[in-house]
């Protein structure tokens, strides 16, 4: 896979490799993803985020302080054309047990979608239930998606401006039911560093024929204005998912998240001096009730 690089290529590679590592590692750490004993359910779609996920979680699982199982799943939804040999071929050439679940989602959704409307809402539905239920099946303690930093930026907008509420994907996750929690590993990690690290590594990537041939679809809208963003400041991803870790509710506008209606002054205590107040100049006309002008610290001119 990286056997033909040498020299400068094969140290960027290893500084990609080890930066991979290293903020799923954080993530891992940060959010207490993976615990002593965890059967941990690594969901293949055939992609470059969930191939570089299992190859960083077989990576970490060989040098973590703390035993853990991977065993990885496949759903093959039927899709017309879809390769079923890459994924079985690819995976018997790993340490690692495996499962393709076989459910025809892919008719479900063309018999509800109508042509030309999206079918990712009803396509990811569909995909989670089954997954849901199949952890449980092979008594999995964790499910681990390959979402990305990326991944979860473009859903906080997706749902700001299409769905009118602040929310993303979490890195972790405990389903409605509370039967399953969902890990997103490369939570830290960037979609141009996972796409880079695929390319080196040759995965057989299989593209999604269900969604990704459909046009104008409203991620694709979103990546493509954070792309720009991108252009004129390099950092603006990285930005925002850092506001996202340091949410102030009192600054925000949900009632439910801050008791905005009971907010009361409190003057019983000292008042604390306020920065430069020995320094100003009030303007005041029509004054009914004078104010204090004993007060030093301020001049009063009276108009």
């Amino acid at each position: 896979m990286t056997t033909s690089l040498s020299g400068t290529a094969k140290t960027e590679f290893n500084k990609l490799q080890k930066r991979l590592r290293r903020h799923a590692g954080q993530a891992i750490e940060e959010f207490n993803m993976i615990e002593d004993g965890d059967k941990v359910m690594v969901c293949l779609s055939g992609g470059a985020d969930s191939y570089t996920m299992l190859h960083i979680l077989q990576s970490l699982q060989k040098s973590a302080p703390i035993t853990f199982d991977l065993v990885a799943v496949n759903l093959d939804q039927k899709q017309p054309g879809f390769p079923e040999h890459i994924l079985p071929e690819y995976l018997d050439g790993l340490n690692v047990p495996y499962h393709i679940i076989n459910r025809d989602t892919y008719s479900v959704v063309k018999s509800k979608i109508p042509e030309g409307k999206t079918t990712c809402g009803l396509c990811s539905r569909l995909r989670r239930g089954t997954l849901y239920a199949f952890a449980e099946d092979i008594g999995a303690t964790k499910i681990a998606l390959g979402h990305h930093k990326d991944d979860i930026v473009e859903t906080m907008f997706l749902n700001m401006f299409y769905g009118s509420r602040l929310a993303a994907m979490p890195p972790k996750l405990l389903s409605d039911d509370g039967r399953n929690v969902v890990i997103r590993p490369l939570a830290y990690c960037r979609e141009k560093d996972i796409k880079r690290f695929a390319e080196q590594m040759a995965f057989p990537i299989i593209p999604c024929n269900l969604c990704g041939s459909q046009k104008n679809l409203q991620r694709q809208n979103i990546k493509a204005m954070l792309a720009e963003w991108e252009k004129k400041n390099p950092s603006r991803i990285e930005s925002i998912f850092t506001a996202m870790q340091n949410i102030a509710p009192s600054q925000m506008a949900d009632t439910g998240l801050f008791n905005f209606k009971d907010l009361a002054m409190d003057r019983s205590g000292e008042r604390k001096s306020y920065e430069h107040e020995d320094n100003q100049t009030i303007f005041s006309g029509n004054i009914p009730d004078p104010i204090d002008t004993d007060n030093d610290m301020v001049k009063i001119i009276t108009i």
